[in-house]
């Protein structure tokens, strides 16, 4: 495997960039776990995953895929979520408190972590477990379990999470967030589908929360690059770093367009199982490297 180099050191060249805003577009939105995949492919072109450049296109792409999202989802969420007033607020009041137990349980795992490894790594910062393929292997072979057990599952009749649902998902999405390999999508969707959640509702509200959730992860990481490059990130430096990004966010985009179409029609067609099968190979793949 070649030797990592941090962007700083070997600016990303487009065909770079297009393959990992393909890998981004197309895994993100598929139940296979998008980080996972891109870091990998970081890795086999000898980038750096834990650097906070690489963060910040990986952030990106995500932007990218959540535009696709808004695009993909908007007339739908018009005849639910935005049908009135009342439906609104009902609507947004599970999308918040699914969000708030997300953040409740990634910040306590995020708390747990550093304590753990505070002794040996007195600046350690969870992203520096993005790049440990070991964990990504166990993450992805987790959520292949999780999906293949919802698939199991006759198709539930309910429309809406409610609360006892929303907090459900809500606390497993929130076990995703250190782990990449742990799918936000595939564990969201088949939490929602053993709730007793319809296919179509189960994949509406788990997207929601990924437009609620991005910006602050987009934030948080942004404000991670800024404090890595201090003083030294000028106009032309961040013009640098930036480029990259917007361009693999517009790929990403068009990706993630073309995915979720191939995810609904399977969701819908019954072969959610599928994805599955696929986190269990990926995640021996991953082993294996």
């Amino acid at each position: 495997m070649p030797t990592p180099q941090l962007l700083k050191d070997k600016p990303l060249s487009l065909l770079q960039i297009i393959i990992l805003a393909a890998v981004q577009g197309a895994a993100e939105l598929l139940p296979v776990s998008s980080s996972a995949h891109v870091i990998v492919a970081e890795k086999l072109m000898g980038l750096d995953p834990t650097a906070p450049a690489m963060t910040l296109l990986l952030v990106m792409l995500h932007t990218g895929t959540m535009f696709a999202v808004i695009t993909y989802f908007w007339s739908a969420w018009r005849r639910t979520y935005f049908s009135s007033w009342a439906a609104f607020k009902q609507q947004a009041a599970w999308v918040v408190l699914a969000t708030a137990a997300t953040g409740i349980v990634g910040l306590g795992l995020l708390k747990l972590i550093n304590h753990l490894m505070l002794p040996s790594h007195p600046h350690f910062e969870i992203e520096q477990l993005f790049g440990n393929t070991r964990i990504i292997s166990i993450a992805l072979g987790l959520a292949g379990l999780l999906i293949l057990a919802a698939a199991r599952l006759p198709e539930g009749q309910g429309r809406e999470p409610g609360p006892r649902g929303a907090l459900w998902i809500g606390l497993v999405q929130g076990l995703c967030l250190p782990f990449r390999g742990f799918s936000r999508s595939g564990a969201t969707i088949s939490t929602g589908l053993v709730l007793g959640l319809n296919r179509r509702s189960a994949e509406e509200f788990s997207f929601a929360l990924a437009v609620a959730l991005t910006p602050v992860v987009i934030v948080k990481e942004l404000l991670r690059l800024l404090k890595a490059q201090g003083a030294a990130l000028h106009s032309a430096g961040a013009v640098h770093l930036l480029a990259p990004s917007l361009l693999g966010m517009l790929f990403s985009y068009i990706a993630g367009l073309l995915a979720l179409r191939w995810l609904s029609s399977w969701l819908e067609a019954g072969r959610w199982a599928y994805f599955g099968l696929y986190c269990l190979l990926a995640a021996a793949a991953v082993a294996w490297l």
